[in-house]
């Protein structure tokens, strides 16, 4: 049993996926430019960020994304599970900035800095409608339902407690001189999850963004939204009063960026698009679903034998076909793991053959790539070394190994030493090295090829934990 193909590292128990324990940092736009990676701290919802068939979406996903490409980084993403904790979580450095469909309040300003808004919107309340709204005219089973703030006198109302919406409905209550019976709940349960309890009947009402709502009365479409209980409301991103730079950067962007086409096309598609909520709430979404791809089953089968982590396989599968078992590319590579016509055959692997064969050639070449690498102490930089042969071949990944040694970096670690060589090669100054014996490659894409494996693993782990 391959222990090691867990991706821990060997150097101490309590280093995740990526090597190293999470540092505190204050990162500001320098440090962000210079690193590469713009971290946002988001929740798992349609309105901010959410995985369907692998593919990374969310309205403020798309947003940042966009403004990474701008500023040249990469666009990491790390999910929240609790809101409660989101702003300690930003002023320790675990993120650059919050993209939750957050409010700007004036507790929440007293803690950290808010962009300029990128979208305003009212507070609603949820509520069912009747069990026979279909058979009957509107008219009618309005009757039923409140279209009076004065009438939640007295009416329990589930909602997030260190929300915006719980400060609203207490503010509400000294309105209306009289009691509104709230009961609080914990950061760990999104406004999606909650509209989804008045929907089935397990509570009566909530209260979100009038957006969310939106969004979530396509598919719960026994549910009403049409009250709205406070003014329009600021929606922003979140940052660290000690990332001026960044605030400064990320507001100059939007303004020009929020008059585009782009802009406007991200908010249509969704809070306009029916198709993309029907992703939100699919058995392949990080949010409702517990699946990465229609090949799950088969992936955390065949992993297992080999004792590796199905999410990182899950991962690699993505980079290489998106999870399209005919993928071709332009050099003839084929299948779910893209194999060259030329060595798919080592490993008893076709064009034609079946998901489960491809998988496991898959994951023998990475076994066969990692066993190449014994010298590298480290499981994790060893297993980056191993996606990096199986992506350029192991001739480029020594080159670069020994452009490395002789230009003082560590031979033995990927990040920050040997991947910075590994793009160098497709600079003449580099490949024609005498230590070079492979030529020139695009080292970019290889470069690119492990980072992004890597990235989508650590959202893999947090969308799709292990099951105990």
């Amino acid at each position: 049993m391959f222990s090691t193909y867990s991706c821990q590292n060997t150097k101490s128990k309590d280093n995740n996926v990526v090597g190293k324990a999470v540092e505190k940092k204050q990162n500001d736009l320098g440090e962000i430019l210079k690193a590469k990676k713009l971290t946002i701290l988001a929740e798992n919802s349609a309105t901010s960020y959410f995985i369907y068939r692998g593919h990374k979406m969310g309205l403020e996903y798309e947003i940042l994304n966009e403004f990474a490409k701008e500023i040249g980084v990469k666009l990491e993403i790390k999910v929240v599970q609790d809101l409660d904790n989101i702003i300690n979580q930003l002023n320790d450095g675990e993120g650059d900035v919050i993209a939750c469909n957050y409010t700007v309040t004036k507790d929440r300003r007293n803690k950290i800095d808010f962009t300029k808004p990128i979208m305003r919107t009212s507070q609603v309340l949820v509520q069912r409608k009747p069990d026979n709204w279909r058979t009957i005219r509107k008219s009618i089973w309005e009757k039923e339902l409140i279209r009076d703030p004065a009438q939640l006198s007295r009416k329990t109302i589930h909602v997030w407690k260190n929300s915006s919406y719980y400060d609203r409905l207490v503010n509400l209550q000294d309105e209306l001189g009289d009691t509104i019976i709230l009961k609080p709940l914990d950061g760990n349960i999104i406004p999606e999850d909650v509209i989804e309890m008045v929907s089935q009947g397990f509570i009566d009402y909530t209260v979100v963004d009038e957006n969310v709502a939106l969004i979530n009365q396509r598919y719960y479409t026994n549910v009403d939204t049409e009250l709205e209980l406070s003014v329009k409301q600021r929606i922003a991103f979140g940052v660290r009063k000690q990332s001026p730079l960044l605030r400064k950067r990320l507001n100059a962007w939007l303004d020009d960026f929020m008059k585009t086409s782009t802009f406007n096309y991200i908010k249509y598609k969704y809070l306009n698009n029916t198709s993309n909520v029907s992703k939100s709430k699919s058995e392949y979404s990080s949010i409702k679903g517990t699946k990465i791809s229609p090949y799950d089953d088969i992936i955390k089968d065949v992993s297992a034998k080999y004792g590796w982590d199905w999410r990182l396989i899950a991962a690699l599968i993505y980079q290489e076909s998106k999870f399209k078992l005919g993928q071709e590319s332009w050099a003839g590579a084929y299948g779910l793991m893209q194999f060259m016509p030329t060595t798919g055959p080592s490993f008893n692997v076709f064009p034609d053959s079946p998901p489960a064969v491809q998988i496991d050639g898959g994951i023998r070449k990475i076994i066969k790539d990692y066993k190449e690498w014994e010298s590298i102490p480290d499981t994790v930089q060893r297993i980056k070394f191993a996606m990096a042969t199986y992506n350029a071949g192991l001739g480029h990944v020594l080159d670069a190994q020994r452009l490395a040694s002789k230009y003082g970096k560590d031979p033995l670690v990927w990040d920050d030493n040997v991947e910075v060589y590994i793009k160098h090669l497709s600079n003449p100054k580099y490949y024609h090295d005498p230590v070079c014996y492979y030529g020139y490659m695009r080292g970019s894409e290889t470069f690119n090829y492990v980072r992004s494996i890597f990235i989508r693993y650590t959202e893999y782990k947090t969308a799709f934990p292990i099951e105990s």
